[in-house]
C-alpha cells in the first residue's frame, strides 16, 4: 500500500510537484513545444553527452560524423519531450492523444487471451515509453514492473499515477507474485534493456557488443508458460501521435538455454531501436559492466565524435 509522504517533511518537494502539475495541464502541443526547448538546453549544456556518444560509437560505428552529430542532436530533443510527456501521461488527462494515436498488432495480445494465457510484452527503454503504456493500458488489463524510486515523494507520485491505468505494478524483486499473475493469464510490461547489477545476468551481444544482460524474460516465460511478444513505441511529430507495434508471439520461446533465449532478445530489442534510434535512451550506460578485466568504455571517454 503506498503511503503519503509527509507535506512537512518534504515540503519543497510537494511545491515542485504542485508547480509540475499545473505544467502537465497545458495542451500537448504546448507541453512538446516546451520539450524540445528543454531538449537543447539539454544538449547545449551537454548532460552525459560522453555517455551518449559513447553508446553510439560502440552501437553505430559506421555512421560519419556529420549523421552521428544529428543523431544526438535529435536524441536531446526527445530527452527534453520525454520529461514534459511523461508529466502529461502521469499528471493530466490523456484521452485526446490516445484517440490521435495507432496500435498495430493488438490481434497478438487478443490471441493469447482467448487462450487465457499470460503474456509478457518486452520493450525497450525509449523516451515515450510511459505515455505509450498508458496508451496501451487503456485497451488491455496490463501490469507494469518497475525499480523503486529512491526518493519517497517521487515513488509516491510515479506509483500512483501508474496506478491510474496499470492493473497492478511489481517492483522487480518479486518475482512470486509476477509468475502468479502471468500464470493466471494476465499481461506484464516491462524493458530488459539496461544493465541492472542484481539478478541473473549473462553477457550477450547488443549491437555487436557484449553487454550484461538480465536473464528475466527467459525465466519468467519458463515458470509462467506464458506468451512473449514486443511492444515498440514511436513518437510522430504529426497524427498519430503516436504508434504502438506490437509482435506476434515468439516462436520456440522460451527454450532450456537461457544464454540463447536472452540473445534473441536483445536481437529483437536491436530492431526496435534501429526503427527510430533517436528516441532510444543512450544517455544510460548500458556497456558499464566488463568481464574478463575488460576496460569500462565510459572511463575517460570523450565527446569527441
Amino acid at each position: 500500500m503506498l503511503t503519503k509522504p509527509s507535506y512537512f517533511k518534504f515540503a519543497f518537494s510537494w511545491i515542485i510537484y504542485f508547480f509540475l502539475w499545473l505544467l502537465a495541464q497545458l495542451p500537448y502541443r504546448i507541453l512538446v513545444f516546451i520539450g524540445k526547448v528543454f531538449g537543447r538546453l539539454l544538449h547545449t549544456f551537454g548532460l552525459r553527452k560522453k555517455v551518449v556518444v559513447t553508446n553510439l560509437k560502440i552501437c553505430f560505428p559506421e555512421l560519419n560524423i556529420n549523421t552521428r552529430r544529428q543523431l544526438i542532436k535529435k536524441h536531446y530533443q526527445e530527452l527534453g519531450i520525454m520529461v514534459t510527456q511523461t508529466l502529461k501521461a502521469f499528471l493530466s488527462q490523456t484521452k485526446k492523444i490516445e484517440q490521435n494515436s495507432v496500435i498495430h498488432g493488438g490481434e497478438h495480445i487478443q490471441a493469447c487471451l482467448d487462450k487465457n494465457q499470460g503474456v509478457l510484452l518486452v520493450a525497450g527503454h525509449f523516451t515515450s515509453l510511459d505515455i505509450g503504456g498508458k496508451i496501451l493500458c487503456k485497451q488491455f488489463l496490463i501490469a507494469g514492473m518497475y525499480r523503486e524510486h529512491k526518493h519517497p515523494l517521487t515513488e509516491y507520485i510515479v506509483t500512483k499515477s501508474r496506478l491510474k491505468y496499470a492493473v497492478k505494478m511489481f517492483k522487480r524483486e518479486e518475482l512470486r507474485p509476477i509468475i502468479k499473475h502471468l500464470k493466471s493469464g494476465g499481461i506484464l510490461w516491462y524493458a530488459p534493456d539496461q544493465d541492472y547489477r542484481r539478478g541473473q545476468s549473462v553477457f550477450v551481444p547488443f549491437f555487436n557488443h557484449l553487454a550484461s544482460t538480465i536473464t528475466a524474460t527467459h525465466q519468467m516465460a519458463r515458470l509462467s508458460k506464458c506468451a512473449v511478444l514486443y511492444f515498440h513505441v514511436q513518437r510522430n511529430d504529426k497524427p498519430p501521435f503516436y504508434t504502438l507495434t506490437l509482435s506476434p508471439a515468439m516462436d520456440n520461446f522460451p527454450t532450456k538455454d537461457a544464454l540463447e533465449d536472452t540473445k534473441r532478445v536483445n536481437q529483437e530489442i536491436e530492431i526496435m531501436v534501429k526503427k527510430n534510434p533517436h528516441e532510444y535512451l543512450w544517455v544510460h550506460k548500458r556497456f558499464k559492466t566488463t568481464q574478463g578485466g575488460e576496460k569500462n568504455p565510459y572511463i575517460n571517454s570523450d565527446e569527441d565524435l
